[in-house]
């Protein structure tokens, strides 16, 4: 079975929205509604001071808390450790957007559902293409995607290189790690 991950590298992103932009027009988003978000951190003391742009986004948590309290199971982990919405189950209760611990679930005003990133399953399902819009997009490279169960994976290979980690250690088994 396919573990599905995914890497991003702060390092390399410079916080231009390609990656926003180009899921918002894969998964026909609302303006106002995105799967990415972006916080930037400051780090370091002056004269070395560096800003860190870092996407947010679903992490597809193994143990995903806005799956544990969905009244209804709309929103599910799949086999292959994908965190979906079923979207004709969904209620609006928001329950999952209050349990989601890194803040990156969004609410369609329009449909009335909560929902969030799928690693452009869609695509992949239909296109047979397995890879995310995110990841086609990034001008610089900072994202990758991937089997993270395949040690001759690219993600596989870079997360063991870079050191790359969950951006809140292992809170809730994650699927998307941080070069930071």
């Amino acid at each position: 079975m396919t573990r599905y991950g995914m890497l991003i590298n702060t390092k390399k992103c410079i916080g231009c929205y390609a990656c926003r932009t180009a899921c918002q027009r894969q998964n026909g988003l609302l303006p106002n509604e995105d799967f990415i978000r972006y916080e930037e951190h400051v780090n370091g003391s002056y004269p070395d001071v560096r800003v860190e742009t870092v996407p947010l986004q679903c992490m597809h948590c193994s143990d995903a808390p806005c799956a544990n309290v969905c009244p209804t199971g709309a929103t599910h982990v799949s086999p292959d450790g994908i965190v979906l919405v079923d979207h004709g189950r969904c209620i609006g209760c928001k329950y999952c957007m209050a349990a989601c611990p890194y803040q990156v679930r969004t609410f369609n005003e329009e449909e009335g559902i909560a929902d969030k990133c799928r690693f452009c399953t869609v695509s992949a399902s239909d296109g047979g293409t397995k890879m995310c819009t995110c990841v086609e997009a990034c001008l610089t490279g900072a994202r990758v995607f991937g089997d993270l169960d395949d040690p001759d994976s690219e993600i596989s290979k870079q997360v063991k290189e870079l050191n790359a980690q969950p951006i809140k250690g292992d809170l809730t088994d994650v699927k998307v790690f941080y070069v930071r």
